[in-house]
Formats: structure tokens, C-alpha cells, sequence
């Protein structure tokens, strides 16, 4: 299993960083939706949507997308941030807290894009910000994610939440903090350069462990709504991963929010 995850990484990895610096913003832009629709037919499957339904799906998420093309209307942008902030913030944790289950159809749709098309416009808008910013946030919640699945396999023995993802714990929480503060620490001394904004070292760090948190409660959800599904993976696109969304789930969470600090910091000035 781990070496089927290393591989995937070590040939999808030169694809993703020449995509990165090389694409034009369109090619980003429709790439990025790419994945985005690969998640949101993963999505229909888990919210138990039949095969037309969850074809219709995809294709509703595709012009939700091309709608919201980042030239389209910032505010509209702000908004589905601010509304995906509060989502991750407030209500995912009363949802796993309670373990709540739902199969209403409208429901699970409305999640579906909460999750997704933030995600997709996040990404958009990081890029234009900077190939290497962006990079260096996703490396972040890779990082985070890395250091918790190994400091929670040598030191795990209190569980976070095992009724809903048994293998997580709180050492492999402690541990994905310690990482990415570890990791803040050197970007800040060797690339301080990538960030367009006057930020403090730890005030950077302070970003880095809310979208470590984010990240978790991204990876937590995404595992109880297949637990209640009845799923294992998301999918089988991704060997040794499982489907896109058990790949991007952190990302869902965290990279919403660190397009909408960011943004709000470059259009009106909050750290002056």
C-alpha cells in the first residue's frame, strides 16, 4: 500500500509542478476542474445519487464552475469563501461531533459543491497570487498530512475520533502541528519571498496551523460520510490513495481558507 502511494506521488508529482509554473491561467483554471468533476462524481457516489443522477451531477458542477470563473464577480467569490469558512468552521464539527446522517438528495448536493467549488476557485485565485505561494500552502497540508500519518503510526495510542476514522489519534495530531511548524519556520528563513504580503514569521505560522486544522476536519468529514455510505475509498483513480477526493480532502477544507485570509489581506489591508 505505501509503496503503491509512493509510486503515484513520484509520477504524478513532475505532471502537477510543470502544470503548476508552465500552464497558462485558462489551462489552470479548466485543469483544476478537472479534478473538481472527478470529485464531484465521487461525491454522487457517496451521497448514494444513481448513475444518471450522478452524471447530471457533474454536469451541473461543471456549469456552476465555468459560472464562476474567477474574471466573473469577486464578490460572488468572497461570498462562497465566507459560506465555506462558516461550513468548516461551524457546522462540520457539530456534524461529526453529533455523527449526523442524511441521504436527502438536495442536501448532500448542496455539501457536495459547499466542498468542492470553493476548493476549485481557491486554487484559481492562489495561482494568480503565485505558482510557488500556492505551492507552498499545498506543501503545507501535505506535510501536515505526511507527519501525522507517521508520528500517528509510532506514537499513536489515544484515539481522536474511532467511531468515525479509527486510525487517526492524538499523537498523529501533535504530530502534523510540530510538522508544519517545523515547516513554517524554514519557509519563512529560505523562501519568505513567495509571500505577496508583509506577514510576520508567526503570523504565517498562526495561517499554517488553522489550515492543519481545517485540513483534519476536512479529512474527518470526508471519512465519516463514506463510513455512513458504506465505502471504503472514494474511488480506485488514485492507486494507493483511492479516489481524488480521499487526496484532496484536507485541501477542500484548507485551501478555501487560505484564499479567503490571503485575499482579504491583499484587497483591504488587514494586516496594516
Amino acid at each position: 500500500m505505501l509503496k503503491a502511494r509512493i509510486l503515484t506521488v513520484l509520477l504524478l508529482l513532475p505532471l502537477f509542478l510543470a502544470a503548476l509554473f508552465f500552464l497558462p491561467k485558462t489551462g489552470w483554471a479548466l485543469l483544476v476542474l478537472g479534478v473538481v468533476l472527478i470529485g464531484a462524481r465521487e461525491w454522487s457516489k457517496i451521497s448514494s445519487f444513481s448513475g444518471f443522477q450522478g452524471w447530471v451531477y457533474v454536469l451541473l458542477t461543471l456549469f456552476i464552475g465555468l459560472a464562476l470563473l474567477p474574471e466573473s464577480s469577486r464578490s460572488a467569490h468572497f461570498m462562497l469563501y465566507g459560506m465555506a469558512f462558516f461550513f468548516w468552521a461551524l457546522l462540520v464539527p457539530l456534524w461529526l461531533r453529533n455523527q449526523w446522517r442524511t441521504r436527502q438528495w438536495l442536501l448532500m448536493a448542496l455539501i457536495g459543491w459547499v466542498i468542492l467549488i470553493p476548493t476549485w476557485l481557491a486554487l484559481v485565485e492562489l495561482r494568480i497570487l503565485g505558482p510557488s505561494l500556492l505551492l507552498g500552502l499545498l506543501s503545507a497540508v501535505w506535510i501536515a498530512d505526511t507527519a501525522a500519518y507517521f508520528s500517528g503510526r509510532k506514537f499513536g495510542r489515544h484515539k481522536l475520533a474511532p467511531a468515525i476514522s479509527p486510525g487517526k489519534t492524538w499523537e498523529g495530531v501533535a504530530g502534523a502541528f510540530l510538522g508544519v511548524t517545523l515547516y513554517g519556520l524554514a519557509w519563512g528563513m529560505w523562501d519568505s519571498s513567495s509571500v505577496p504580503f508583509n506577514f510576520g514569521l508567526w503570523q504565517g505560522i498562526l495561517l499554517l496551523w488553522l489550515l492543519t486544522l481545517f485540513g483534519i476536519l476536512g479529512d474527518l468529514f470526508e471519512s465519516w460520510m463514506k463510513r455512513v455510505a458504506g465505502l471504503k475509498d472514494s474511488g480506485r483513480i488514485l492507486p494507493g490513495h483511492g479516489g481524488m477526493l480521499d487526496r484532496i480532502d484536507a485541501l477542500t477544507a484548507a485551501m478555501p481558507l487560505a484564499a479567503f485570509g490571503l485575499l482579504l489581506i491583499k484587497n483591504y489591508n488587514v494586516l496594516s
